[in-house]
Parts: structure tokens; sequence; C-alpha cells
């Protein structure tokens, strides 16, 4: 009888996090072919043959070519449940991200062979640092011509503070690409070779044990100088370190022609951790304790269009869930009856029953969560961290192109607010609605998605860039509003100014040293 201990201990959940174009939903569609999620892998530049990532299910995606949400897809492989976020990889939607990384285990980080580290890279590796959680590296685009290994490895050294341990070697790369060699399983893995006569056995000195061509190449004994090398200088194989996030394993191989993909997968399954205690305001709390927990890191409206339904995503983190259970909302403290609940392979979705600690689920949201929320069945209303808010940089003033679709317009305006890529705010004399957000995309992704799933046009008028602080007072004089510190309510009708830049912010702080301001987290 499995034990809810053993369902637990079975389940791998990450994020796979890179800088825009490294390959991060193609090695995601990979990875769904061999749990067998998917008979066809699509690549997401694959426009022009209808076929596009399953990850990518938004159509601005699909148009564009790239992430701009997270995705959540669950397969099973061997004896794993596997939970994979796909996350946005550019930086304007690092918010998501952000909090994406707050509802996994460990990360899979992707560096393009031929750029090596960039700087979304850097940004979501300190995100995961600062967490704690283990970073396993696939470098990709070996079929390419790139960076030297060595030259890449000392790079994510170097550049990210983090040791390293190669799980695998290339022998050589572009078109003098012949395979890996897997020091992890004492083997060489051929390129473009398949079923198991890819893999040629090493003795226990390492060399080839059988007579093959690759024996008298130049690039076999090249690879054989560099093994040499990492294993008398390289740092040892730790499986503690990689547990705390201080070594992180590193493998080679291409994600577009599938190669080294199961390899890296086998690997990982065996080394990343299943679900791990969190802390709350409450304490610590084991993924095996009876009572029920979890915690809100997304949500989505109209994954599917045609029911404007919306989606709360929640991470599992104690217990089992099962279907039609009564949970208690922390913020409120009122109860909830999770009757409609759903599994996800991108936006294919499945009616499910249970599921336990590590399991990412939706829950059908007509408006009573809110990222962040916890919800237990526990009595004590207990709270998870807090998720990471960013403070907006850039604004928008917003109206509907057509005043006779205003009921539209605030419908769709407050269902994508609710998401968390983008803050709505109103200025408090004239009540215009403005739009505060990080990056330029989102405001393209909103005015998409308005025209699309809320068939409303949307005027925007830039703002430019501000200065948001939040004032603690709960009664401001609206008399302190003025052309360079705007004063707005944002949509918990809590007091906010956007000055024009730094001098504005300063002068108002010397003009009223009574009004107390603040930045909610930031961690750009």
């Amino acid at each position: 009888m499995t034990t809810l201990k053993d369902e637990v201990q079975s389940r791998r959940t990450f994020a796979i996090i890179s800088h825009p174009d490294a390959g991060k939903t193609t090695l995601t569609e990979k990875l769904l072919l061999f749990g067998g999620a998917i008979r066809d892998a699509g690549t997401v530049k694959a426009r022009k043959t209808g076929k596009y990532a399953t990850s990518d299910w938004m159509e601005i995606e699909k148009q564009r070519g790239i992430s701009v949400t997270s995705s959540v897809m669950q397969f099973d492989y061997e004896d794993f449940r596997v939970n994979i976020l796909d996350t946005p990889g550019h930086q304007d939607f690092s918010e998501d991200t952000y909090r994406t990384l707050m509802a996994v285990d460990s990360a899979v980080m992707i560096i393009d062979s031929a750029k090596g580290i960039e700087d979304q890279t850097v940004k979501l590796f300190k995100v995961c640092r600062m967490r704690g959680i283990p970073i396993f590296t696939f470098i990709n685009k070996m079929d390419r011509q790139g960076k030297m290994p060595l030259e890449l490895l000392a790079e994510l050294e170097e550049v990210l503070g983090i040791e390293t341990y190669p799980m695998n070697w290339p022998i050589g790369m572009g078109k003098d690409f012949v395979g890996i060699y897997d020091r992890f399983n004492n083997r060489i893995e051929q390129f473009k070779t398949e079923g198991e006569d890819r893999f040629l056995p090493l003795n226990d000195e390492g060399e080839l044990e059988i007579d093959h061509a690759l024996k008298d190449s130049q690039l076999y004994e090249q690879t054989l100088e560099e093994i040499m090398l990492l294993t008398e200088a390289g740092n040892q194989f730790s499986e503690e370190s990689i547990a705390n996030g201080k070594l992180s394993p590193v493998f080679f191989g291409s994600a577009l022609t599938t190669f080294g993909v199961q390899t890296f997968l086998d690997a990982y399954l065996q080394f990343a951790p299943a679900p791990q205690a969190r802390m709350t305001t409450s304490g610590e709390m084991s993924p095996v304790s009876n009572d029920f927990s979890g915690f809100i890191f997304k949500i989505q409206a109209n994954m599917n269009p045609k029911h404007r339904d919306r989606i709360a995503f929640l991470r599992i983190c104690s217990g089992k869930f099962e279907r039609g259970m009564s949970v208690n909302l922390s913020r409120t403290g009122k109860p909830i009856n999770l009757s409609s609940s759903t599994q996800f392979m991108a936006d294919d979705r499945n009616t499910v029953n249970e599921a336990v600690s590590g399991d990412i689920i939706g829950l059908y949201d007509t408006g009573n969560y809110q990222i962040g929320d916890t919800i237990t069945t526990s009595k004590d209303m207990f709270q998870f961290e807090r998720l990471p808010q960013f403070t907006p940089e850039l604004f928008m003033r917003v109206t509907a192109k057509n005043v006779m679709k205003q009921k539209h317009f605030h419908k769709g305006i407050n269902q994508l607010v609710q998401e968390g890529a983008i803050q709505l705010f109103k200025t408090v004399r004239m009540e215009e609605y403005l739009l505060g957000a990080v990056g330029q995309l989102q405001f393209e992704v909103f005015e998409h998605r308005m025209r699309n799933e809320y068939n409303v046009e949307v005027l925007m008028e830039r703002m430019g860039s501000k200065i948001t602080r939040w004032a603690e007072d709960e009664k401001l004089d609206e008399n302190l509003h003025s052309s360079r510190s705007i004063l707005v309510k944002d949509r918990f009708e809590k007091y906010a100014f956007l000055f024009e830049n730094e001098f504005a912010l300063r002068w108002f702080q010397d003009k009223n040293p009574d009004v107390e301001l603040y930045n909610p987290m930031d961690l750009k």
C-alpha cells in the first residue's frame, strides 16, 4: 500500500529558467516526450507548420514565438511524477518567473553554449540562490559553434559564484560534435546514433573498451585530456552540496535534436530533492503533515476563452488534496469547498481527484483568491512566505476606445490585473485608469488580450517612467497631488504617489515629513 510519504517522495517539481532564446521551451517539450505526455514536439518558432510548443498556449506566444506566461505541465516517468513549470525568459515578465520560483523545489538553468551567461540568467539565478534551491545546468546547442566548454564552466563559476561538476563532457562542437563523454554513467553517448547503439562503454580507466573509429580521432584524445584535467583540478561531486544549492551538476547536449536530454532527465530525477518542509508564520510545515495546505502563486484568466474561466494555480505544500474537501482561506478566515480542480498539460486539463505535496493543481476561481493566498485544513490560520511584488516603473493611461464597451473594459482590466503582471491605479481626482508595469512588453500583452479575449479596443497613452511609493496614511490631503507627484489609489484602495523623478521624491519628502512613504518588496 502506497503511503503519503511514498507519494511525496516520488514528486519532483522544478522550474526551467534561462535568458530568452536559450532553448527553455524546447527542452520542456523534449522532457514531455520522454514522459509520454506528448507524441510530437512542436518548436517555439514553428509557426509556418502550425506546430507550436505545448507550453506556449497563449495566442500571443504562438504569434511571437516567445513565452510570456508561466506554464505548468505534469507527467509520469519511471517511478516519478514530474511537475515542470516553464517560465517566461523575457525580462519584462520577471515577476511571474520570480513567483513561480517560490513554488518549486529545484531549478533547471539553460545556457546557450554560444552566448554563455546572459543578464536575465544572472537575475533569475540570484533568486534561486536566495532561496537556496538546487540548480541543475543544461548547456544547450552543442551542435552549433559556441564557446569552449572550459570557458563556459569558468564563466558559470565566476559570474554566478557557484561551484560546478560536469556530469558529462562534449566531444567536439558544431559540425564536429560527435557526442558526450558521460562521466556519471561511465560511457560515451554518440550524436546522431539511435537506440542503445548510441552508448559505448568505458573501462575502469575511463577509456573506450571496444575498438571504435572514435579511438583514432583527435577529438577523442583531446576529450580524454580535458577529462583528466577536470578529475584532477575540478570540484568533487557532492550530493549534499547539490542539495543546498552550492554545487550545480552540468550537462551538455542539444535540446532541439533531443540529444543528451534523457541522460539529463535520469540524473536529475536521481539527485533533485523531493518536496521539502516550508516556513509559515506558525513555524515549519512538513510536506507529509496530515494537514493539507498550499499557496496560490499564479492566477490566469481565460485559459479557455470560450468559457471565460479563471484558474488559480496552487502549490500543495503538505498533506493530501481530495476533490470536494473543505479548506480555510487564511487571509479571510472563510471556508471554501474545493469541488472544481484540474491538473495541467499546458492548456490541456483534466479533473484531478487527488494530489499531494509537490503537485501543482488549478482551482477554478470566481474571485475568491489573490496571489499569495494560503489555504489549509488546519484550524491555525498560518500563512506561507510572502511572494515578491515588484514596484512598477512604466505607466500608461488607459481608456476604452468605444464608450459603449465600458462593461467589458472594466471586466477585462480587473481580471487581467488580478494575474499580477500589471498593476492598476486610479487618480484620486479624475479617477483615470493608470496601468503600471515593469516592462513595455506587458502593456503590449495587455492590449492584445483585451482585444482578443474581451473584444475591447483600448487607447493607451504613455506616461513614461515614474517612481512609485505607497503612503502609510489611511487618509491623505488630496491637495498633495501635483503633476510631479501624482496621487493615486491602487486596486486595494491604498494611497500611492507616482513621482516624476528622484528629485521630485526628495522634494516631496522634505516638504511633507509627516507623510510616511514606503516601497513594497522589490526583487529586481
